[in-house]
C-alpha cells in the first residue's frame, strides 16, 4: 500500500513494521552469536593444538636416551619386510599383532621356566614387576614415539618379552638345559626368523631392561666365581648366524650398548677404527670395481675381524670377504637405520655401504668383486645383489669429508686420476690380459728384437765393410 507525503501509516502497518524489524533483529542477533561460537571454537583448537607434545616423533627423540625408532618412511618404502617382524615382538610398537601371536604364547611358558629356578632363590614375578616399574619413565624415553600402553601394560609387556630372551639365551648358551622337542628349536623354520626379528630397528627393548631381568633372574640364581655375562649370551647366540671366532667377541662384552641391535652392531666396527677422520674438502665418491681395475687398481680380499677394515696401499684394494645371505641382508639394513636415526653413533656401516654402493654399480661389478672374493654370494644373482647394494645407500644421509674410511676415498681417487696408472694399466691389460695375448706380445717382441739386429748388422756391414786380404 502506497502513501502519500504527509499522510501517516495507519495502526495495522505500524505494527506490521514493527514485527518485519523485530524479526530482522533477531537473525542478526542470532548469526552475530553463531559466528562468536565458532571463532572461539577454533581459537581453543589452536590453543589445545599449540599444547599438545609430537606422538609420532617425540620431541626428546634427539637425546642420547632415545635410541629405539620407527623405521623413515623413505627407507621403509624400498625394502618394508627387512623392518618388520615376521613371527616376534619385542617392545610396543609391533606389539599384539595378529601374525605374531604364535610365539606370543610361548614368552609366557618360557617366563614360567625361568620363575621355577628363581622362586627357590626368593625372586618371584612380582620382584620383576616391581624393578621394571621403577624404570617406567626412563623407558619411555628410549622410543620416539608416544607409547599408548598404560603402565601396568608396559611393565608387563617389559617383563615378559626381557625373560623371554633371557631364557633363549640361556638355552642357547647351556646355563640351562633345553626340550628338544621345544618348536622354537625343533622346527628349522623358526630359529633363522626369530634371530632376525630380534635384530630389528622397531623390534627392540632397552638394554638395561635385560640386564637388570638378567641380574634377578640368572644371577641371583647362581653362585659361581665367574658368573655368566648377558653380552656374552647374546653374542654368542647371534654367532650362530654370523659365525665368527669367539676370541674376537671378548673384546666387546663390557662396551656400552642401547639394545641388542646396537651391541651387535659395535661387535663390528675394530677398536683401531671408532674415531673418524676429515679429508680433503673437494673429496668425491670413488668410480666402481670395474672402471677402477681398469686404471690399474687391484682387488684382494683381507683377512680380518670384521667387514669394516678395508685399506688401500700401492694401489691395492684390500676388502674382508663380506658374505651377503637373507640374515645379513636383513641386519645391514636395520644397521644402516639406525645410524640414520641415532645421531649419537658413529656411521660406520652406513660408510661401508656407501663405499660397496659406489663400487657396485652394475651386476658386472658384483660379478668382478664375486670372482675377487671380495663378496661371497648366498643371496642370489649379480643382478640382486647389485640391487641390495644399490638401493642400500639411497636416501641416506652420508658426510663423505667425515667418515672412518675418508682417507681411502681420497687415495683411491688420486690414484685414479693419475695418467700414468691408467696407461699403464692400459697396456698391461692389452697385451698381458690373457695368454694369448701375453704370446703374441712377446712374439712381437721377439720379432722387433731380431729386426733391430738385422738391421744393426746391415749398417753396420756398411760402415765397416769387411777388409780384404
Amino acid at each position: 500500500m502506497l502513501h502519500l507525503p504527509g499522510n501517516s501509516p495507519t495502526e495495522r502497518e505500524m505494527s506490521i513494521l514493527r514485527n518485519q524489524y523485530s524479526h530482522e533483529n533477531r537473525g542478526s542477533s542470532h548469526h552475530v552469536i553463531r559466528v562468536m561460537e565458532e571463532e572461539r571454537d577454533w581459537l581453543a583448537s589452536m590453543e589445545a593444538k599449540i599444547n599438545t607434545s609430537p606422538k609420532f616423533l617425540n620431541k626428546s627423540a634427539g637425546k642420547e636416551t632415545c635410541c629405539i625408532f620407527r623405521v623413515p618412511e623413505s627407507l621403509v618404502e624400498i625394502n618394508e619386510k627387512a623392518y618388520q617382524p615376521h613371527i616376534v615382538s619385542m617392545g610396543p610398537y609391533h606389539h599384539g599383532k595378529d601374525h605374531l601371536k604364535v610365539i606370543q604364547e610361548h614368552k609366557w611358558r618360557y617366563l614360567r621356566s625361568l620363575l621355577s629356578r628363581t622362586k627357590p632363590c626368593g625372586v618371584d614375578f612380582k620382584d620383576l614387576f616391581a624393578a621394571i616399574a621403577s624404570m617406567e619413565d626412563k623407558i619411555r624415553e628410549c622410543y620416539s614415539e608416544t607409547i599408548e600402553f598404560s603402565s601396568r601394560e608396559l611393565v608387563e609387556m617389559m617383563v615378559l618379552d626381557g625373560c623371554f630372551v633371557i631364557e633363549l639365551f640361556c638355552i642357547v648358551g647351556r646355563l640351562v638345559p633345553g626340550d628338544l622337542d621345544d618348536p622354537i628349536f625343533s622346527m628349522a623354520w623358526v630359529f633363522p626368523f626369530l634371530t632376525r626379528d630380534l635384530l630389528r630397528l622397531e623390534n627392540q627393548i632397552p638394554y638395561f631392561v635385560l640386564q637388570t631381568l638378567f641380574e634377578l633372574t640368572v644371577l641371583s640364581s647362581r653362585r659361581e666365581q665367574n658368573p655368566p655375562i648377558l653380552a656374552k649370551l647374546a653374542l654368542e647366540f647371534f654367532n650362530y648366524m654370523v659365525q665368527r671366532d669367539v676370541k674376537v667377541l671378548e673384546g666387546y662384552y663390557n662396551l656400552q650398548r642401547k639394545h641388542l641391535l646396537d651391541l651387535f652392531r659395535l661387535s663390528f666396527i675394530p677398536c683401531s677404527q671408532e674415531k673418524t677422520r676429515e679429508a680433503n674438502q673437494f673429496l668425491h665418491l670413488i668410480p666402481s670395481a670395474k672402471k677402477l681395475h681398469l686404471a690399474g687398481i687391484n682387488f684382494k680380499p683381507r683377512k680380518a675381524t670384521s667387514f669394516l677394515d678395508v685399506r688401500f696401499r700401492n694401489g691395492v684394494l684390500e676388502i674382508p670377504t663380506f658374505t651377503i645371505d637373507d640374515f645379513t641382508s636383513s641386519l645391514f639394513l636395520n644397521f644402516v637405520a639406525y645410524e640414520q636415526c641415532y645421531r649419537h653413533c658413529s656411521k660406520h656401516i652406513t660408510t661401508y655401504a656407501t663405499l660397496m654402493g659406489c663400487l657396485i654399480n652394475t651386476p658386472a661389478d658384483a660379478g668382478f668383486l664375486s670372482d675377487h672374493k671380495v663378496i661371497e654370494n648366498y643371496f642370489g644373482t649379480d643382478e640382486e645383489v647389485a640391487r641390495f647394494f644399490n638401493v642400500v645407500g639411497k636416501d641416506v644421509a652420508f658426510d663423505i669429508h667425515n667418515n672412518y674410511l675418508s682417507e681411502l676415498f681420497e687415495g683411491v681417487n688420486e690414484y685414479y686420476r693419475n695418467d700414468w696408472h691408467v696407461q699403464w694399466a692400459g697396456f698391461k691389460y692389452t697385451y698381458f690380459d690373457s695368454p694369448w695375448s701375453f704370446l703374441s706380445a712377446m712374439a712381437a717382441l721377439i720379432l722387433l728384437f731380431l729386426t733391430m739386429i738385422q738391421a744393426f748388422f746391415a749398417g753396420y756391414g756398411y760402415i765397416r765393410p769387411p777388409h780384404s786380404n
